[in-house]
């Protein structure tokens, strides 16, 4: 089994689930499987990954991460990275998405329904999808 070095990088289980699901049966097999699924979302330095924490959450809350979600995720965080943020609050329909801009990397999500119920520290930006 070939081991890839540390890996610093997070990828959200749904992530490679939604790419895994969108290849017909077969095809992911030829091409290495969940593997390649893996290095490919690694090697993809420039989209926004979801760390542990926030991969869990947005399972055990059921929150719908698409792909055009996520182009606006991404979309929101280059814009917050161009105005200097370093951790931003990234509100939509979804919920909210706490973003470590400079490592590009979501660190926690919630519904909108949990919104109303907290508070945000230790942010310097909020975008508003």
């Amino acid at each position: 089994m070939e081991r890839i070095g540390t890996i610093s990088q997070t990828v959200s289980i749904q992530q490679l689930r939604l790419e895994h699901e969108q290849h017909p049966a077969g095809i992911g097999k030829a091409e290495g499987g969940f593997g390649a699924l893996l290095k490919n979302a690694l090697s993809d330095g420039s989209q926004v990954r979801f760390s542990k924490h926030a991969a869990a959450r947005v399972e055990q809350r059921g929150i719908e991460v698409t792909d055009s979600f996520l182009k606006d995720l991404n979309q929101a965080v280059g814009k917050a990275r161009e105005k200097g943020a370093k951790d931003v609050v990234v509100i939509g329909q979804q919920g909210a998405f706490i973003v470590n801009v400079p490592n590009n990397v979501v660190v926690t999500t919630m519904t909108s329904q949990e919104m109303k119920q907290n508070i945000f520290t230790n942010i310097d930006s909020a975008v508003l999808l």
